[in-house]
């Protein structure tokens, strides 16, 4: 019988570039469903009895996806984490030894990911009391991500890497498929990678992505305007705008600043 498996991520196109890979590359692993938010997951996974989720973590900003894990309170199911955060992220994965999918997703380890899901369903079946270990694992896995130490951020360019102090950064804003860094010393750096990429990377309790096309430093939030439309004044005069589909999530996230 092969292993029931529900994909859980924010992006239509990730669930389903993620689904296609597995049923081309995992014939032990069958898709049963796919969910676009926490909501939806819960739903799923309480009805549909998956045996794993592969968790997307950020959805559609923050730690979202932990905060799934978090609310289930029987998560009788093994969890692949789906990731961008490469710059620190994996250190947690690697210490807690929970495997995960780093985006973009590559054949060879989704294949790597489908045999370690059979060795772990394999000894979980065999012996009971290890869910309990597994739990814990997931548990101190989210605690590492979420309390991240490191502070900084690496850029390659043609010279060498260029080394980013996270607090140093105003704003980032989308230039097609790259992407502007605004610091507050008013300098500006261009990096290839997409804001979607800065979402993952950055730490989700001091960024927040208000629009399509920004993210701010709520360190640096003056005022939120909604007299002007619905905009993020940061102290430097910048005024950032957010989306009317984040107003109830930025305000919220405001008031418990």
């Amino acid at each position: 019988m092969r292993i029931r498996a529900l994909i859980v991520d924010d992006e239509e196109l990730a669930r389903e570039n993620l689904k296609m890979m597995i049923e081309s590359f995992c014939p032990s692993i069958e898709i049963i469903s796919t969910a676009e938010n926490k909501n939806d997951a819960k739903n799923k996974i309480s009805t549909l009895k998956p045996e794993v989720v592969f968790l997307d973590i950020c959805m559609p900003s923050g730690t979202e996806g932990l905060t799934l894990l978090d609310e289930i309170e029987n998560k009788d199911f093994l969890v692949v984490f789906v990731t961008a955060f490469k710059e620190y992220a994996l250190k947690a994965f690697n210490a807690n030894a929970v495997h995960y999918l780093l985006k973009p997703i590559d054949i060879d380890e989704l294949i790597e990911a489908e045999k370690k899901i059979e060795e772990r369903l394999s000894l979980l079946n065999s012996n009971p009391e290890t869910k309990i270990d597994y739990q814990k694992t997931l548990e101190n896995t989210a605690q590492s991500i979420r309390t991240k130490s490191n502070k900084k951020l690496t850029i390659s360019h043609s010279r060498g890497i260029k080394i980013i102090d996270q607090a140093d950064i105003e704003y980032i804003e989308a230039k097609g498929n790259c992407t502007d860094i605004f610091f507050k010393d008013k300098t500006r750096y261009t990096d290839t990678r997409t804001l979607k990429v800065y979402e993952n990377l950055l730490n989700p309790n001091q960024f927040f992505r208000t629009h399509k096309s920004y993210i701010i430093n709520l360190n640096y939030l003056k005022e939120y305007l909604t007299s002007l439309g619905n905009v993020a004044l940061l102290t430097s005069g910048k005024e950032i705008p957010v989306s009317r589909n984040k107003t109830k999530e930025f305000t919220t996230l405001l008031k418990n600043l």
